[in-house]
């Protein structure tokens, strides 16, 4: 059994074996960042002046070897599509596969040498970067004006698209750029020669691959073609990884960013690539493009992966869906049908159910509209109506109180809401007892036709007179005497 101190020891000892570990991790980090720095050092190459030391892809032994592989087999000029289907095992396929490897490394390329050409000219000519955005169109363009000031007298024709050789000749006038030294403008046109050299070569190999297309990828060459087919191939590196590729990715594939010179946008298709120098996209309408487009990189992403998994040698596949994106656009194409005339609905013969008894009778009656009301709101031609203000001012009246007894007349039909009639009979005795009070306003003056004003008597207006009628209170009656029997 082991002791305290033992075991002590034994934790000292596997704590010297860690550090002893840590030690050698920190080596292989210092190794790392001495990685790092050499790649940073590689990287600050880039601006150096010697461009042998920025591209190198021209004078490598790999792209020697397979542009003479496809120099030979162009001049062969061999049906590979009508030998039937080429297997992977086939050195044809693995040249095949190589030139698209090497197409993707000659666009990587050709994007060194632009970056270095611009930085070169940028002293001469600032503004022309932004506005020739292609690399090979501004090689070209770089090489034709060189060192010349004026730009009248250089011909621009065939290089660039109108609108830009005018933006770019007004621009070149208010230039803040001076003449290159003849050593530094040698090796810009240098730059500009291999730019071009490049651009041939990539050309070279595209052809190559859509020779062999029919028999690599026959359903996608049958929806887009051989020579947009081998384009799409060459950019993603592969028929593998093209099949890989999402559909939004294949339908930017190639995409050039145009510079429109200050000109609208609204008809410019800035989101399509290759697939818009296709047979279908061309021959869709301006206004469908944009459609055709997505469905056109859904397609031929299905086609690549049907291709990649050799599912369809015969490419019936991509017939197939070839045919389906024709009839969808002209479906697309088709006016909208005619609006057919909707009949009515048979009329229901069945009486329809509706509440009814005497509580509803009863709440009609209650919120009926009254005969005032009716009276008001009619209107008896040619007769003025009255108002409340006089002279048409105020609320109308209507045919009310135009009657022939210059009052309402009340219907005929005995109201089935009653007032009970003891209720009634009590109202009418009250009536009757407070009629013959006599009001507190009543006046003693009376205005006549004749007299004019007069005084009267108002308890003779009301046939409250003397004698019989005021035994107690008259001026003219005594006191009886009955006389006894």
């Amino acid at each position: 059994m082991a002791t305290l101190e033992d075991s002590f020891l034994a934790d000292l000892d596997d704590l010297s074996d860690n550090e002893a570990e840590v030690d050698e991790s920190d080596g292989d980090d210092g190794k790392d960042k001495e990685d790092i720095d050499m790649d940073m050092a590689d990287l600050e190459t880039l601006n150096y002046d010697d461009l042998d030391s920025v591209s190198k892809l021209q004078k490598s032994q790999r792209y020697l070897d397979i542009m003479q592989k496809v120099e030979e087999a162009l001049g062969k000029d061999s049906d590979g599509a009508e030998k039937g289907t080429v297997l992977e095992d086939d050195p044809e396929y693995k040249l095949i596969v190589d030139c698209n490897q090497l197409s993707v490394d000659i666009e990587n390329e050709i994007a060194i040498v632009h970056n270095f050409i611009r930085d070169k000219y940028r002293l001469k000519f600032q503004e022309l970067e932004s506005l020739v955005n292609h690399p090979i169109d501004y090689a070209r363009v770089v090489k034709k004006i060189g060192n010349e000031t004026d730009l009248t007298r250089v011909d621009l024709e065939g290089l660039l698209p109108s609108a830009i050789i005018m933006v770019v000749s007004v621009t070149a006038l208010t230039t803040k750029g001076s003449p290159l030294p003849e050593e530094v403008l040698q090796k810009t046109l240098e730059a500009c020669d291999r730019a071009l050299d490049l651009d041939s070569a990539r050309k070279k190999v595209l052809d190559f691959v859509e020779s062999k297309m029919g028999s690599i990828a026959p359903n996608l060459s049958a929806i887009v073609g051989s020579a947009v087919a081998a384009k799409l191939m060459g950019t993603a590196g592969g028929l593998s990884a093209l099949a890989k590729m999402p559909a939004c990715n294949v339908q930017v594939l190639g995409q050039k960013r145009k510079n429109l010179a200050g000109f609208s946008s609204a008809t410019s298709q800035s989101r399509v690539g290759y697939l818009d120098q296709t047979e279908i996209f061309q021959s869709t309408p301006p206004a469908l493009r944009m459609r055709a487009g997505r469905i056109l990189a859904a397609k031929s992403t299905l086609a690549a992966r049907v291709d990649a998994t050799r599912g369809d040698p015969s490419g019936t596949n991509g017939k197939a869906l070839r045919e389906e994106i024709r009839k969808k656009i002209e479906k697309w194409q088709e006016p909208p049908p005619a609006r057919q005339p909707k009949p009515l609905p048979v009329p229901d013969s069945e009486p329809k159910k509706r509440r009814g008894g005497r509580r509803l009778r009863k709440m009609k009656e209650r919120y009926a509209v009254t005969d005032m009301r009716k009276l008001a709101n009619r209107m008896a031609f040619g007769t003025p109506e009255e108002s409340s203000l006089g002279d048409g001012l105020g609320e109308g009246y209507g045919m009310l109180g135009q009657a022939g007894s210059n009052r309402l007349r009340i219907s005929s039909v005995p109201s089935k809401l009653k007032i009970n009639p003891t209720i009634a009979k009590k109202l009418k005795e009250r009536n009757y007892a407070g009629g013959a009070t006599t009001s507190g306003l009543t006046s003693s003056l009376a205005f006549t036709p004749v007299q004019g004003i007069e005084l009267c008597n108002p308890q003779q207006a009301l046939g409250l007179g003397s004698g019989t009628q005021s035994t107690y209170f008259s001026e003219s009656g005594t006191f009886s005497k009955l006389k006894k029997i």
